[in-house]
């Protein structure tokens, strides 16, 4: 026997690398050092002329948003959610991404998903300002089944010591401005999927009346990053907090940055819940607190800014042709989200 006996074709991971070279190299900048298929990624810090440099890190997945995709065969998109959504979740520390990761796995290689996959990578990777400098690439058969895989992403970032967003400004009085999601991003699509697959009876290629795209569309969006719209706010320390709404939505993400002795509430009338959302919470009979805690309901983003800075910050924000509302406030309390209806 030998290796492709047991369904690992090394002469298919080969060609699946061809295309996939090509893209990683387009990703490159000023701090890379050695080039594609070294064991691991070189990469110097010298050219940033950074004070006190602190790295900052985060991994994570594109969970099973992937069903949606490899259904639609819109495979150049899940690399865009998985590095965007890696580069949101530094942001919210003040960190500028420096490089990125990925672990790539299925049954069998498949060259044009595969170039496909980062191909998408790389195009979110140059938008951040980010170099792709490595990744893994595990063909599993027997494990996976007939096109199915599974990615996944590390970012490495990098933020001044004295720029670190760490929320302990935050205080009563504090404004929160929310910056719209472009949909569910990469979080509850298993109850998503539930919802609107099995109970509902729709598939990808559904019409609703009030939505502009199907409901395999709507689904398939990428996850956007915020890095080139608040970057600059962060470096310039105008914002005392930001959170990421991801998995476990608003109950589980805000209180992350909050201090012990604060509340946070949301005028959940402040902006327009997206029909995809709207479509979920009737398909599957969902309550309405289960939905804020688990999408982030059409907002992606929300920055903690001192009254004093919220003209510049939403100056700067309409700079950049940013969406924004003003959805709640900070009070007195104790780490608790609060919604006002």
């Amino acid at each position: 026997m030998n290796y492709a006996d047991a369904g690992v074709s090394l002469a298919r991971a080969d060609e699946a690398m061809v295309g996939v070279k090509k893209s990683v190299r387009s990703t490159f900048n000023a701090g890379v050092l050695g080039d594609v298929g070294n064991f691991g990624g070189l990469f110097s810090l010298n050219h940033l002329n950074l004070k006190d440099p602190v790295l900052v890190s985060s991994v994570d997945g594109v969970g099973t948003k992937l069903k949606v995709h490899i259904e639609l065969g819109s495979h150049n998109l899940p690399g865009q959610d998985i590095v965007n959504h890696c580069c949101d979740d530094i942001l919210v520390q003040g960190a500028r991404p420096l490089f990125f990761l990925d672990y790539v796995a299925t049954g069998r290689l498949e060259p044009g998903v595969m170039d496909s996959l980062v191909a998408g990578m790389s195009k979110a990777c140059r938008e951040n300002d980010c170099v792709l400098i490595g990744g893994e690439t595990a063909e599993m058969p027997g494990f996976y089944g007939p096109g199915d895989y599974d990615i996944s992403g590390t970012i490495v970032g990098v933020v001044e010591r004295d720029r670190i967003i760490d929320g302990k400004n935050i205080k009563p009085g504090t404004v929160i401005l929310g910056l719209p999601s472009t949909g569910l991003h990469t979080n509850g699509y298993s109850l998503a999927r539930k919802a609107l697959f099995e109970v509902a009876g729709y598939d990808i290629h559904t019409h609703v009346e009030g939505m502009d795209k199907t409901v395999g569309e709507a689904l398939a969006t990428p996850h956007r990053s915020y890095y080139k719209s608040l970057i600059q706010l962060a470096d310039n320390k105008k914002l005392q907090g930001l959170v990421h709404i991801t998995g476990s939505g608003f109950q589980g993400n805000i209180p992350r940055i909050l201090p012990d002795n604060v509340d946070v509430v949301i005028d959940r009338t402040a902006w327009e819940v997206p029909m995809i959302f709207k479509l979920i919470q009737e398909a599957g009979s969902v309550e309405k607190d289960e939905m804020y805690s688990t999408f982030n309901m059409g907002l992606g983003m929300l920055l903690f800014v001192d009254p004093s800075d919220r003209s510049l910050v939403e100056e700067h924000l309409k700079e950049k042709g940013e969406v924004f509302y003003y959805v709640g406030e900070v009070v007195k309390g104790s780490k608790r989200v609060l919604f006002k209806d």
